[in-house]
């Protein structure tokens, strides 16, 4: 009989082991995979941005309405507790922008070397290639893990096995299974984070340059407020980049009602079209000789130029004064409002998170314990709430596994 069983070893399983064990507690900690924290591997690109420095107030207001769930979470474990602990288990970290926190080494191997020592240092029992098939309630009282290999009696059950992003790393959404089997109600689930495709094709050449702080909005009157800002990528078949993957989460569930969703970017640095006409008039006279795209070229890059150009059939290798005044018009208000059509995503294959899960309202927020089962607790991505890029997620994986590993 074990005083806890963990399934899942992430970020929020593998701190909720670690709680429960530093309490005193017996800890099994279940993977279905070979080997742990697969995803946690792959995070950032391998570089692993743990966290960030955002006092928890400014923090939770990244996830919306949802964020203010996690309060008692992030006065448990904040940044500055979760780099601490990294600390003692020997994980340097620094802050190189003063912002995002990484690891000293920019490796998730080194962080997942350091709790896997740890782990075994304390007493927690892991076992991989273990995989999950049911929980048992009796009496909506916790009973026991069914493995495909065992039973495990328990006292106490942690689900932290993840959403359905990236498959190939183990996702599999089973958590969500036994949650409902259980009684509690999943939110419908989208794939987020992520590429997003395009149905113009004008991107595929643009592909070499990064376009920094470009803002996108859905242009559809009823989801105009819906809006991103940062760094962009196009790819051949769309875009890509930190604007993009912060922006999917808004974006996928509204295929549900819509084939394609229009947006608009611009892409020059917040530009109107008043701000636009001015720069091009003193470039054109500084630099007379100079064409609109030699001019334009020190704010946007050639390739997008020369793209935005061809839409409106403009030559813009000719100086400002010999474009005609509708094709300035037509020129100028392409580049600061640029139409964009997402015609779909790749759905939860390259998903790095899940928007949607078990229901905030079915769970105790001061301890991650389930208000419908005894001994059911749930922490990390499986859980309703999920963030942008830059640390949000990690952050929130550790400080409600912590939260959850005290089983109080």
């Amino acid at each position: 009989m074990y005083d806890l069983v963990v399934i899942g070893s992430g970020a929020a399983g593998i701190m909720a082991a670690i709680t429960a064990r530093t309490n005193g507690n017996s800890v099994l900690l279940l993977e279905q995979q070979n080997k742990i924290a697969p995803k946690l591997k792959a995070t950032g690109g391998g570089r692993c941005n743990l966290t960030n420095t955002l006092s928890n107030t400014e923090f939770m207001s990244h996830f919306g309405k949802n964020g203010r769930f996690m309060r008692d979470a992030l006065d448990n474990f904040d940044y500055k507790k979760l780099t601490s602990f990294m600390s003692t288990i020997g994980v340097p970290t620094y802050a190189p922008d003063g912002f995002r926190i990484f690891p000293t080494s920019h490796s998730s191997q080194t962080i997942i070397d350091a709790l896997l020592e740890y782990m075994n240092d304390i007493g927690v029992e892991i076992k991989c290639s273990e995989k999950v098939i049911d929980i048992i309630s009796k009496n909506s009282i916790i009973s026991y893990v069914q493995t495909t290999n065992n039973n495990y009696d328990c006292k106490n059950i942690i689900i932290a096995s993840g959403g359905k992003g990236y498959e190939s790393l183990g996702a599999s959404g089973d958590g969500y299974k036994f949650a409902k089997k259980l009684g509690h109600k999943v939110t419908s689930l989208y794939p987020a984070m992520m590429p997003l495709f395009t149905k113009d094709r004008w991107v595929a050449p643009c592909t070499a340059d990064t376009v920094p702080k470009v803002f996108m909005y859905v242009d559809i009157k009823k989801y105009k407020k819906l809006n991103a800002c940062g760094d962009l990528i196009f790819t051949k078949k769309g875009i890509r980049g930190p604007v993009v993957l912060d922006f999917a989460r808004e974006i996928t569930p509204l295929f549900d009602k819509y084939e394609e969703i229009p947006l608009k970017m611009n892409m020059i640095k917040g530009k109107n079209e008043d701000d636009l006409i001015k720069f091009l008039k003193e470039e054109s006279i500084k630099n007379p000789q100079n064409t609109v795209l030699e001019h334009l070229e020190k704010i946007l890059a050639k390739s997008i130029v020369l793209q935005l150009a061809q839409l409106v059939d403009i030559d813009c290798e000719v100086t400002y004064k010999n474009l005609k005044g509708n094709q300035k018009s037509d020129f100028i208000k392409i580049l600061c409002d640029t139409p964009l059509t997402i015609s779909g995503h790749d759905g939860f294959r390259l998903a790095m998170i899940t928007r949607g899960g078990i229901s905030l309202k079915e769970i105790t927020p001061s301890t991650m314990k389930s208000k419908i089962i005894n001994g059911l607790y749930f922490c990390g991505e499986i859980i309703d709430i999920d963030g942008p890029c830059g640390g949000y997620n990690l952050q929130w994986a550790f400080a409600s596994g912590y939260l959850a590993g005290n089983l109080r």
